[in-house]
């Protein structure tokens, strides 16, 4: 048995939005490090597939779709029950992140979800263009609601395991690299002096590198689509234009590269979808590994963050970008939707704890170009070890729910801080109270580069001045 700390005292009610994966994994975190009325909380989710799992709790299942119609009706009464400061827990899809939070602020409850998520239909509208489907029209929809509103009640935008989790990764990768490197750097305490230090330290860019090798007992059938955490939410981001922040060392732009309207942007996007675009990438465990650069909120906010401006122009900023190796099943799923053309299998399906055998999501961020090359820094958290540390999830799953965990105590511990994404917030407090759930939480320097081997075969159009131009990064369509 292990005695797991309290981390605070929930006085309000607590409401979860969505039961899927992350919501039934993250639910033995609140019940576990929080103390609250247990009368007062609700689960929310259209679905009842998870609905056991509240039975044996006694806690009564909503089956509601949260909607642009419904859910200041649906959702004021629930929040304000039985007074004190409410939470609001929103780990669903298809739900309108930056109504919910304003509604939330309006009430003086706090926030978190995992994802700048829009209201159904967002994803596979045909009438938006790729900029407008794109993160970076997501994430600008938060800022306008923090520039509208600033300061208030705690609203945390963002904090899963990525986005979220990465960024707290990031900063501690950096003070290692300066360490290393024998700078002797002040530990940065603004955000001008977190960017000044990437640039001291000579980060070129920063890869969101994963590898996820987490085995099923039984092979993919056709026409289902495996992944271990939500297909849905794999698939809407999976089909949005690859999108990536875009570094001031960059000397090159894909043709099928475009610009947002606002020339400020620190992000480009890719006239294709991120599920079919491959990029050059690193872990520790498998070393050299394809990825896909699949479009997330920290990509964008992450290379934001970082920047350094003098005298308005922007002097510096990394290149970053996720570079994914899911599961081999979710790997043939992709390969089977593009083959129908983009049709969905007429069966989604997350792998649960008790179809998955073995293997690890080996989850970090790939910090290059400084005078060490490449540094990986994260969680290496295997499948059987999650198993013991809590119920519900796959390796995968922990990684997020951990996360969610460290951001509802940080919001508790700083009610009065508006709207914030996970780069703004502590990010030595978040890993303090992630580190339990993550495994081993490793540094790996190494000299690979995405030139290692190349040009190989055939005459590639590469860049031998500098291997970390994103031109050799990205593996480029025949």
């Amino acid at each position: 048995m292990v005695d797991w700390p309290i981390y605070g005292h929930i006085s309000g009610p607590i409401v979860m939005i969505g039961f899927g994966s992350i919501g039934r994994g993250t639910l033995p975190l609140i019940e576990r490090h929080f103390t609250y009325d247990k009368a007062r909380l609700s689960v929310i989710d259209p679905s009842d597939l998870n609905k056991h799992i509240l039975d044996e709790r006694g806690i009564p299942l909503i089956r509601e779709h949260v909607t642009r119609e419904n859910y200041r009706e649906l959702l004021t009464p629930l929040l304000t029950k039985g007074g004190g400061q409410g939470f609001c827990v929103n780990l669903s899809v298809d739900t309108g992140s930056v109504d919910i939070m304003e509604l939330c602020r309006e009430l003086g409850v706090l926030y978190i979800d995992t994802v700048n998520e829009p209201w159904l239909g967002f994803y596979f509208d045909d009438s938006k263009g790729p900029e407008e489907r794109s993160n970076y029209a997501l994430r600008n929809m938060t800022l306008e609601a923090k520039r509208r509103n600033p300061g208030g009640t705690t609203a945390v935008s963002c904090c899963g395991a990525n986005p979220g989790m990465v960024s707290f990764f990031v900063k501690q990768a950096a003070l290692n690299i300066a360490r290393d490197m024998n700078l002797n750097a002040p530990d940065p305490k603004t955000r001008e002096e977190w960017a000044s230090l990437l640039r001291q330290v000579g980060v070129k860019g920063v890869h969101i590198a994963e590898r996820d090798t987490q085995r099923t007992k039984d092979p993919k059938p056709p026409n289902v689509f495996l992944n271990t955490w939500s297909v849905e939410g794999f698939i809407s981001e999976g089909l949005q234009p690859s999108e990536l922040g875009w570094g001031t060392h960059e000397t090159w732009m894909p043709e099928n590269a475009r610009q947002h309207e606002n020339k400020d942007a620190p992000a480009i996007y890719l006239m294709h979808p991120g599920a079919d675009t491959r990029v050059r990438t690193w872990c520790p465990t498998l070393g050299p590994q394809l990825g896909f650069l699949v479009t997330h909120n920290e990509s964008i906010s992450i290379a934001d963050y970082f920047t350094v401006k003098e005298e308005g122009e922007v002097v510096y900023r990394p290149t970053c970008h996720y570079a994914y190796h899911p599961a081999d099943d979710a790997i043939l799923s992709w390969h089977e939707l593009f083959g129908h053309a983009g049709r969905q299998q007429d069966q989604l399906h997350v792998l649960d704890e008790d179809e998955l055998v073995d293997g690890v999501d080996e989850l970090g961020v790939l910090l290059y170009g400084h005078g060490k090359n490449a540094y990986w820094f994260g969680s290496r958290l295997s499948l059987e070890e999650t198993r013991r540390l809590a119920p519900y999830q796959s390796a995968t799953g922990l990684q997020v729910t951990s996360a969610v965990l460290a951001g509802m105590v940080w919001a508790l511990e700083n009610p009065q801080m508006g709207i914030v994404e996970a780069d703004e917030m502590d990010f030595a407090r978040c890993l303090e109270i992630q580190a339990p759930y993550l495994g081993p939480v490793e540094g790996h320097y190494t000299d690979w580069t995405p030139l290692d081997g190349r040009p190989g075969l055939f005459p590639e159009d590469i860049d031998t001045s500098d291997p970390w131009q994103f031109r050799n990064v990205l593996v480029h369509a025949p």
